[in-house]
């Protein structure tokens, strides 16, 4: 016999829709033009380490922040709207700016030292080198007959 929770209000939602539309408002106020911006990374695995490559076009190098701490990759930055003051008007914007954030988990295989960071052409690539694994190793073991 299964035992279930008594919940009698458990369905009950006495504002339908309320939630969606909190969600859509905060989203509104978090970011610029109500889109968060999360940039597209790509991470790929070799022999001897990990290589994240992450898309941000338009950020300027001092804009951005790396981190490595306690096995977690941080890249954070901001992609600035611009704003000069010239004749005509936008007649649309899709690119998203402001803040991102990305956060990654690592492998126990990687090593916090020696990791590096370049950014050119939009693009930065973090190599993160992996810790020298110890090879297995073969022992004979002499076995007496007592």
């Amino acid at each position: 016999m299964a035992i279930i929770k008594y919940a009698p209000f458990s369905g009950f939602d006495p504002f339908p829709g309320l939630k969606a539309f909190e969600d859509t408002m905060n989203r509104l106020f978090v970011e610029p033009n109500g889109r968060p911006w999360v940039p597209p990374v790509d991470i790929r695995e070799t022999e001897n380490e990990l290589i994240v490559k992450a898309d941000i076009p338009d950020v300027k190098f001092e804009d951005i922040d790396v981190r490595l701490e306690n096995g977690t990759l941080t890249l954070k930055g901001e992609r600035k709207f611009e704003e000069k003051k010239e004749e005509g008007g936008w007649h649309r914007v899709e690119r998203s700016y402001g803040h991102f954030e990305r956060v990654f988990t690592l492998p126990d295989t990687v090593n916090p030292d020696g990791v590096k960071a370049d950014y050119k052409n939009g693009t930065l690539t973090v190599t993160l080198p992996k810790k020298e694994i110890a090879k297995p190793k073969q022992v004979k073991v002499q076995v007496s007959n007592n």
